[in-house]
Formats: C-alpha cells, sequence, structure tokens
C-alpha cells in the first residue's frame, strides 16, 4: 500500500488590490521555482500565476483587502498553485467569445494544468491548479521563505 503524498515545500505571499501585484506574483513564482529547481513547465505555471492573479484583482478582491497566493511541493513530484480570494461566487472557464479580448484566463489555466479548480472557504473561494513536476526538479531544493508586497 503505498503512502499519500506528503507535502514537501511550501511558500505563500499577501498581496494588495493592486494592478503591480500580478508582476510581483508573478516574479515571486518565478524565484520560488527556480529555489526549488522546477527547470520544466516553468512558464505554464507562471501563465497561470498570472491569470489566477488577475481574475483575483479583477473579480474577487473587494477594496482594501488581499489575496494570497501559495505555491505547494508534495512528494510525489505535483506543483500546486492556489490563489485564495474573499470575493464571493463560482468560477468556471467561460465559452470564451471568439472577438472578446477578455475571458480566457480560465480557458488557458484549464488547457495549461494538469488539473484545477475552485474551493469554499469560510470567507471567499480559493481557486488552484496542479502541475505534475516529475523529472521537472533539478535536486536543488532550497530553504523556504514568505513573500509579499506592503
Amino acid at each position: 500500500m503505498n503512502a499519500p503524498p506528503q507535502l514537501l515545500l511550501a511558500r505563500t505571499a499577501l498581496y494588495p488590490r493592486d494592478r503591480r501585484s500580478v508582476g510581483v506574483a508573478r516574479d515571486f513564482t518565478r524565484l520560488t521555482l527556480a529555489d526549488w529547481g522546477v527547470t520544466r513547465r516553468s512558464e505554464d505555471v507562471l501563465l497561470c500565476v498570472s491569470e489566477l492573479a488577475t481574475n483575483a484583482l479583477l473579480h474577487g478582491v473587494p477594496p482594501n483587502r488581499r489575496f494570497r497566493l501559495g505555491l505547494f511541493l508534495t512528494t510525489d513530484e505535483v506543483l500546486r498553485v492556489e490563489v485564495h480570494d474573499s470575493g464571493p461566487g463560482e468560477v468556471r472557464a467561460p465559452d470564451a467569445d471568439p472577438e472578446s479580448e477578455h475571458g480566457r484566463g480560465l480557458l488557458l489555466v484549464a488547457a495549461l494544468a494538469d488539473k484545477w479548480g475552485v474551493g469554499e472557504r469560510d470567507q471567499g473561494k480559493v481557486v488552484w491548479c496542479e502541475f505534475r513536476v516529475a523529472g521537472c526538479l533539478d535536486g536543488s531544493l532550497g530553504h523556504q521563505f514568505t513573500h509579499g508586497v506592503k
């Protein structure tokens, strides 16, 4: 009988409702992936972080509130990205109008990630996606830290 996967590494950061937060969250993710030695699939992960953070800012973070980004690596080499916000509502990938310039973020997440979904929280929701990164780790797992924007 195989043991369930265990959490190997985790990093979290809080970001204010500010358009600059998306770029800072992406930079935090890039540094984390490099520190953890995740060398492939990083571009897919970065794009999904950008999309989920943008959605949180546009639809889930009320004024004067923050969203939280969590990155988690398990012993079965799955990288999980979570974006927590305090916004209400059900999230689903829309049927994007081919002429629309918006509304494709979750379609991209669904296409790039191995899994994605939405969970409820006491106040708000968490939108997550997972990437199998087996064989993507270069063995240079670094220390953990917490990062954020003031």
